[in-house]
């Protein structure tokens, strides 16, 4: 390759990465404004760029979806990480879920569309739910072990009960208090049917 065609492909690749954070960082407005139904053809144009640019970077709203919700995924991952390390198992996982059903709060609609995938993996909104799986799997294990919650219960199972937690105060809007109330019922039915609830386990 020429020394001017290295530099025009180096000129257009810097171009499509500018596209690609102006889209994403429209995405982001619109989705936490209009939720995740928002118009794309709106992205687009807030973005500068015609709708086929979008679909080039994100061929489907759960790519867009995925992306935009990339950092709130990394940060409950970390999340999790720090929490994995408390003396009180329960608390932990009863703490990761609070904070994951307020990450979903951010953006309407993305409780749903992550329920809806949850037994999807060709979904690029796969991305996300399958390291949150994974990390919300460490909690429960741990609180399992504790005594804290049955032997029974699955991560996946848990995970869509928390989405549709979100989803239900998401759709209720004038009762703050909701997601919260809702959760603590949700984890009160998973407690062991025999024997003390362990000491600092919050539920």
């Amino acid at each position: 390759m020429g020394s001017q065609e290295a530099t025009a492909t180096r000129a257009m690749r810097a171009d499509a990465r500018r596209n690609y954070e102006r889209l994403l960082a429209e995405a982001r407005t619109a989705f936490a404004t209009h939720g995740s139904e928002a118009s794309l053809e709106d992205v687009a144009r807030r973005a500068g760029v015609g709708i086929g640019t979008l679909y080039r970077h994100f061929p489907n709203r759960n790519a867009l979806l995925s992306a935009v919700f990339e950092d709130a995924v990394n940060d409950l991952l970390a999340r999790a990480s720090e929490l994995r390390r408390s003396p009180e198992p329960c608390v932990a996982l009863v703490t990761w879920l609070r904070e994951m059903i307020t990450q979903a709060s951010e953006y309407r609609g993305l409780a749903r569309a992550l329920m809806s995938v949850s037994h999807d993996d060709t979904s690029a909104l796969a991305r996300c739910s399958d390291p949150i799986r994974e990390a919300g799997g460490a909690l429960l294990a741990r609180a399992q072990q504790a005594g804290a919650v049955r032997e029974d219960v699955a991560i996946g199972d848990l995970l869509q009960l928390t989405h549709a937690i979100a989803l239900a105060a998401e759709e209720t809007s004038s009762d703050p208090d909701l997601a919260d109330r809702l959760l603590m019922l949700t984890l009160r039915g998973l407690k062991p049917a025999q024997g003390q609830r362990p000491q600092g386990a919050g539920l």
